[in-house]
């Protein structure tokens, strides 16, 4: 049966149950928090705050690197020509963005669109750690390097990109797997990365698989297990180091040959947005 992003109730035994009312309430207090925001020097250039958008009972988060010109014109999340290659390559796997949620790092357009600074990524922290605590999400998709590094700091996107990681929980996702993914900017711009981000994102519904199984304690349905080799620590337990994991089912995919670590002066998602 195809594995679909949508929240499954048989996933979440023992767990605090939340209404999908209490959810969306939340990420709508947190949408307006957002919109006023003055927290760091973005604001002053933005023409709108582009908090997230998607499912509140989903169990799927792609967490981008920061609002384009086209988002920060409709306040929005991938909007752009990034954006349609995203929802390509949802439907890839028979996914809509609809039943997802995503969002940025950081909330509001960097000027012409450069790299999030430190501090940026810092002030819109709180926001991202809340929509996650509301969203409670089994899986987190990271797209490019800078979301990726806020989730699984100390390695590159060449070597990390279609792999899994248990989640910090102080990020907000208490018991939840990272799966990093290139940019889909950066795939628009080279053919080598589109290529394997298809084939990261085909990855994605197993890893969701052993998401939900690593938080029942069943076994994980895939060939080969994305579960960490220990039973991952509950809240009261001290975080064990987390060690890159092999996504579900198939091997993670070597870098691309001919951009093996994207680094251009500008950020995976900026003039392609306009």
């Amino acid at each position: 049966a195809r594995v679909g992003p949508r929240r499954v109730a048989a996933w979440r035994r023992g767990r605090t149950r939340v209404t999908e009312a209490e959810r969306r309430a939340a990420l709508e207090a947190i949408a307006a928090e957002v919109r006023a925001c003055t927290r760091c020097r973005l604001h002053d250039g933005r023409t709108r705050a582009v908090p997230g958008e998607g499912h509140p009972s989903t169990e799927v988060v792609f967490v981008g690197e920061g609002p384009g010109l086209n988002e920060d014109r409709q306040g929005r999340p991938f909007v752009g020509r990034a954006g349609d290659l995203l929802v390509r390559l949802l439907a890839s796997i028979g996914w809509r963005r609809e039943d997802v949620f995503i969002t940025n790092i950081v909330k509001c357009r960097p000027p012409e669109n450069r790299d999030p600074e430190p501090d940026e990524i810092a002030a819109c922290d709180p926001y991202l750690r809340r929509q996650l605590e509301a969203l409670d999400p089994a899986l987190v998709v990271t797209l490019g390097r800078h979301s990726m590094a806020r989730f699984m700091p100390g390695t590159t996107i060449s070597r990390s990109h279609g792999t899994l990681r248990p989640a910090d929980p102080a990020t907000g996702a208490s018991s939840a797997l990272v799966f990093a993914m290139y940019h889909p900017a950066a795939a628009l711009r080279t053919p080598a990365i589109e290529e394997a981000s298809y084939a990261d994102i085909g990855r994605v519904p197993a890893a969701l698989a052993d998401a939900r199984a690593l938080r029942s304690g069943a076994p994980a349905t895939g060939p080969t297990s994305a579960r960490p080799a220990a039973p991952a620590p509950r809240p009261e337990a001290a975080p064990q180091p987390a060690a890159v994991l092999p996504a579900a089912a198939v091997p993670a995919a070597p870098p691309p040959p001919t951009d093996p670590d994207p680094a251009p002066p500008a950020s995976d998602q900026l003039t392609l947005f306009r």
